[in-house]
């Protein structure tokens, strides 16, 4: 377990690393507009390169899967009813994906553009090998965070090497490259540059053309504290030539409107090439408490759906956040290989796919007997459809949850198989809020990013767009380095 113990490195290092980190923008808001550093470890991880090779092999495996099943909307209807009726927001979220692309054998086609962004996480299981614990296709954030986790232990490295060798979980190991917010921003750049130059054709559209600044869109949830990560990726794109611009549901459901050729306008800017979501993920970020409606958070979902409706690039699109699901991880999990040919994988790319795939259960009665009377209980997690966070449940309290679980709420969850992670060989040291933390049992979550810009890779590197390692106190359930006690890490390798 993680102790606190008196300073052992100086005061004056622990001081200029945090100032580092708040001069980078590694940090959170705080209400009165302050900065609070994001909690970091004092030296990186280590993977095996093999390891970290095979996931870079995969990653982009996954993203072309998930990117074929978004857009296969019949198969998406078909396969999430049951889940859309046991849960009230994945409800919506199919319901709207039916307002956007009809029913089956009635298929709409609507103008926007898919651009995944996507994260997929993994943990390197003592003794099933690395796995992913989830998929992330709508606001899979911190990229920056990432390179620049990166960046400071390069830092730390050359300005304190002694500090960094001492804390160094082996010497023979070399930095893992890290081009997570670079690559983020090429990818989006591409995307917005190919939806505006499809409105300029002509020379004098051209000329026209020359006069628009290709123009990002983020949406964010209001009072948002974690609005530096999402800062590095505008200044990220800024540099490149884009315009970007930030607005909250609320302001968009009033702003919006249609131009020439279904062209998204807004209010005081002028045309959108992209729309990045951070925020749509849950009930919360749709809901509007000074409209009085009778089905909760129409107005702003359907601000949404307006987006949609429009020659946009979009991140996340209702498909992609169907097809990231927990609930599509799991149809995935059992599926035969063979299967994802439908989705354009030859058998060779989908057994590479399957390898990474831990096990996952549907809950049924017969499920919930095997589980009571048989299952070890700690090999296991429970988990909803939520994301961001705080949505698993671990060990005996997982009995404890079935027992509370309706019937008609089943379809709601799944189990996946527990994934514990290689602990550090050596401790290392936490810094969360200018205070440093021992800890001798830390574990690593490794989230490999990815774009797809409408169906074909976006990045320099075939689709792959770096790392995030996010690390936490074996002990601790909840890893999250925003909502959790994980800290900010990155990665080196040893053969």
């Amino acid at each position: 377990m993680a102790r606190t113990t008196p300073p052992l490195i100086s005061p004056q290092i622990i001081n200029e690393a945090t100032e580092w980190a708040i001069m980078h923008g590694v940090a959170f808001r705080q209400a009165d507009n302050s900065a609070r550093h994001c909690p970091f470890s004092i030296a990186p991880m280590t993977m095996e390169r093999e390891v970290f090779q095979h996931l870079r092999k995969v990653t982009p495996l996954i993203t072309q899967l998930i990117n074929n099943v978004s857009e296969d909307h019949d198969f998406l209807q078909s396969v999430l009813g049951d889940v859309a009726k046991a849960d009230p927001f994945f409800g919506r979220l199919l319901s709207l994906h039916q307002q956007a692309h009809g029913n089956t054998g009635h298929r709409l086609n609507p103008a926007r553009k898919p651009l995944l962004l996507m994260r997929t996480d993994f943990m390197d299981d003592r003794q099933h090998g690395a796995k992913v614990i989830e998929f992330n296709g709508i606001a899979a954030g911190m990229a920056p965070f990432g390179q620049r986790a990166t960046e400071f232990h390069a830092f730390l490295k050359e300005q304190w090497p002694e500090v960094y060798r001492q804390w160094l979980e082996d010497s023979r190991s070399t930095p893992a490259d890290n081009q997570g917010l670079d690559q983020l921003a090429h990818g989006i750049a591409q995307a917005a540059r190919k939806v505006a130059a499809a409105f300029y054709s002509d020379t004098v559209e051209q000329s026209a053309a020359a006069l628009h600044k290709p123009t990002f869109l983020m949406v964010i949830q209001e009072n948002e504290d974690n609005v530096y990560d999402q800062h590095l990726l505008e200044v990220a794109l800024q540099t490149r030539g884009l315009r970007t611009i930030r607005r909250t549901f609320e302001q968009l459901s009033s702003q919006l409107s249609t131009g020439d050729n279904q062209r998204l306008m807004l209010e005081g800017i002028g045309a959108i090439d992209v729309v990045y979501l951070r925020a749509g993920y849950q009930y919360a970020d749709y809901y509007s408490p000074e409209r009085n409606e009778a089905v909760c958070c129409q107005t702003l979902s359907q601000t949404r759906l307006f987006i949609e409706q429009h020659h946009v690039a979009v991140n996340a699109t209702f498909s992609q956040q169907l097809a990231t699901s927990k609930t599509m991880q799991m149809l995935l999990t059992q599926m035969p290989a063979e299967e994802y040919a439908r989705w354009g994988l030859n058998l060779e790319q989908a057994l590479l796919v399957k390898s990474v795939l831990a096990d996952m259960k549907p809950i049924n009665p017969e499920t919930i007997s095997w589980f009571n009377t048989h299952a070890n209980k700690h090999q296991w997690v429970l988990k909803n459809q939520g994301e961001g966070g705080g949505h698993c449940i671990f060990g005996d309290d997982i009995s404890d949850k079935l027992a509370t679980i309706a019937p008609q709420e089943y379809d709601a969850w799944a189990l996946m198989q527990r994934l514990y992670p290689h602990e550090r060989e050596v401790p290392t040291i936490a810094v969360r809020d200018g205070e440093q933390t021992l800890v001798d049992n830390l574990v690593s979550e490794v989230g490999l990013f990815s774009v797809f810009y409408d169906g074909e890779p976006a990045t320099e590197m075939d689709g792959y767009a770096g790392y995030l390692i996010r690390s936490k106190p074996a002990s601790e359930n909840e890893g999250g380095i925003h909502s959790g006690k994980g800290i900010l890490d990155s990665l080196t390798l040893i053969d």
